[in-house]
């Protein structure tokens, strides 16, 4: 089982090395590559999810949890059979709607590594694998979304989506340093056991990278400009991949923003207040991609909300309902987008009735986000704010999701209306693109997953998917609670499809209102500060630092100089007369050693030699010589006595 999980990571992966490296060549079999991938993928995320494995990989061995480790558990389980799920949809949708002569196996390699990345993120239990999973898909949804970077504003839309999240981004490098700081691992479910001003320093950190990948506030505005990019591609961002990431990320990370308190509150606001205002943002916009994208934020607001107030299992049925829903509606507009060539709301009037398939599964997936019963979105949308405490931010909660079905009417009364009497009625008339059966067949898939997944609402269902995510003691919405919320949704969807009929002005004054560009939340963190910022401080470095740096390395030079010249005319005669001067003492004292000291010895010793050698000539052995010398001195002796007497 070990091997399933690096299969279910590393067969995506690759297979987009494949489809980069060879290029256009592989652009015939890229689409059938991907789809093989991706369904084994899924096949793969259901063994994995049964088994629950791990699998580890040495990398950083000085420390504990430097390890890169994938694990799968409850949580995990969920997310690795909803990525694959939705990657393999997505991509057979892709095939469908890329033209034909796009970079395929680029497009499809980029995609396949998207992917791989975001299986890697859901199931690592390490930060090292966190961040390379997480900055492998930041790069990827770059290249994604300005894919026809040939295009004028495709690329600027990825580099801006890009720089935002990225910023962001560096929120779990701070997160990193403070969990080694304060418990000395990298493990993250060791996270939860820090304390002190780490654990705080850790949430703050967590929290601005989850913020920031899931674009909500203050960090939206980068979803405005991902809708550059190719259909497929929102469709899979905005689903249940990266826009859906950092939301999974403090679903994980509960436990620390619970110990904390101030970031489970923060995280809580910020969740309702994006589910809130990106929810008027969407209200306000003329275009369908844009409206979606906006809806996208509000609700992962609702599931960044759960995270708050502690509802994981509400945060993670609200995860997977918005997947397919979001998913369904994308790859919708991006049919009519490709058949009707626009993606203006005025220009797909009855686009449901003139396509009625892909129409079909469209009107599902809307009342299902505006939380119609007995469809997914009303069922998890309670259960989140089930676990709401707190009048002010049951309020917000509640107007969010009330918000969610106007903008869900908004799509419904311009999708349903009747078409104008210029518009064609019947997809074969000529003049008009047919929407491939492969589309239709994914979004009717997506539209049975967004109406089934209101079996949420059963307490046996809700009660199981606790009892996988070990939150039992977790609250859930009793049935009145269901019934208000569901006849609400209804309520104010069917007004707000018959106002807009009745009241179109109403609408169109909203489009020009200053909600529609976001609320200028792309002003609020526009690079323009930034790069002013920048030239003011690359002024300074060039007039100020650099001239103060030059000033000081030439100062240093002539000090240098001085240095050498003072080394070689000074230090270095010293040192060289000093030697002379010992070679010559050396010199006098070996001659005088030699010529004095050496020729006494050896004189000493030669009249040692010379006495020895005398006395030794008396030594003859003869008696008569022995009395002779005997008597000779004692004679001597007897002359010195009278000598010395007188």
């Amino acid at each position: 089982m070990t091997a399933t999980l690096a299969a279910l990571v590393l067969l995506p992966a690759v297979g987009a090395a494949v489809l980069l490296v060879s290029g256009r060549r592989a652009d015939r079999v890229a689409g059938p590559l991907a789809i093989a991938v991706t369904g084994v993928a899924v096949a793969l995320a259901a063994l994995v999810a049964a088994g629950r494995p791990s699998v580890s990989m040495p990398f950083l061995g000085i420390v504990d949890g430097g390890d890169l480790r994938l694990v799968v558990d409850g949580l995990s389980a969920v997310l690795v059979v909803l990525v694959a799920g939705i990657a393999l949809l997505v991509t057979v949708f892709a095939v469908a709607d890329l033209p034909g002569d796009a970079a395929r196996a680029r497009f499809f390699g980029l995609l396949l590594l998207f992917v791989a990345a975001m299986l890697a993120t859901v199931t690592a239990a390490t930060l090292p694998a966190l961040l390379l999973a997480w900055e492998v898909m930041g790069a990827t949804s770059y290249a994604l979304i300005g894919f026809r970077w040939d295009q004028p504003g495709k690329l600027a839309a990825g580099t801006r989506a890009f720089v935002t999240t990225r910023a962001g981004d560096l929120g779990l490098y701070v997160a990193a340093g403070a969990a080694l700081a304060a418990t000395g691992s990298l493990v993250l479910a060791d996270l939860g056991a820090a304390a002190g001003g780490w654990a705080d320093v850790a949430a703050a950190g967590v929290l601005v990278a989850a913020l920031g990948k899931s674009a909500q506030l203050p960090f939206s505005a980068w979803l405005s400009a991902a809708m550059q990019g190719p259909s497929p591609v929102s469709a899979l961002l905005h689903s249940a991949t990266m826009v859906a990431a950092g939301g999974y990320l403090l679903l994980r990370m509960q436990p620390l923003l619970a110990a904390t308190g101030w970031a489970a509150t923060a995280a809580a606001w910020a969740g309702a207040l994006t589910a809130l205002v990106l929810g008027a943002v969407a209200v306000a916009q003329s275009d369908l991609k844009q409206l979606l994208a906006a809806s996208t934020a509000a609700q992962v607001g609702f599931v960044v909300l759960g995270a708050g107030v502690g509802a994981t299992a509400g945060g993670t049925a609200q995860l997977v309902g918005h997947a397919a829903v979001k998913a369904g509606l994308f790859v919708a507009a991006g049919a009519w987008l490709s058949a009707l060539g626009t993606k203006q709301l005025a220009g797909l009037r009855g686009a449901a009735r003139r396509y009625p398939g892909i129409g079909a599964a469209a009107t599902v997936a809307a009342l299902a986000l505006a939380g119609v019963p007995p469809l997914s979105l009303w069922a998890t949308k309670d259960e989140v704010l089930a676990g709401v405490q707190g009048t002010a931010l049951t309020v917000v909660g509640f107007a969010a999701a009330v918000v969610s079905a106007v903008y869900a009417g908004k799509i419904l009364a311009v999708v349903l209306a009747r078409p104008t009497g210029e518009e064609v009625l019947d997809e074969e008339e000529p003049g008009t693109r047919q929407v491939p059966l492969r589309t239709r067949t994914v979004a009717g898939v997506l539209a049975v997953f967004a109406a089934g997944l209101g079996v949420l609402a059963l307490p046996t269902v809700t009660d199981a998917l606790k009892t996988v995510l070990d939150a039992e003691d977790e609250p859930s919405p009793g049935l009145g609670d269901l019934l208000l919320s569901g006849a609400l949704a209804v309520a104010v969807l069917t007004l707000t499809v018959l106002g807009s009929r009745a009241r179109p002005a109403v609408g169109r004054a909203l489009e020009r209102s200053p909600v529609a560009a976001w609320a200028g939340l792309g002003h609020l963190l526009s690079p323009r500060p930034a790069l002013a910022v920048a030239r003011v401080l690359a002024a300074l470095d060039d007039r100020g630092i650099d001239r103060v740096v030059r000033a000081a390395g030439s100062a240093a030079r002539q000090v240098a100089r001085l240095a050498a010249r003072a080394d070689d005319g000074g230090i270095d005669r010293a040192v060289t007369a000093v030697a002379a001067g010992t070679r010559r003492v050396a010199a006098a004292s070996a001659r005088t050693d030699a010529g004095l000291v050496d020729g006494a010895v050896r004189a000493t010793a030669r009249a040692f030699g010379r006495a020895g050698d005398a006395a030794r000539r008396p030594q003859t052995g003869l008696l008569h010589q022995y009395y002779a010398q005997t008597t000779a001195g004692l004679g001597f002796l007897l002359v010195l006595l009278l000598v010395v007497r007188r």
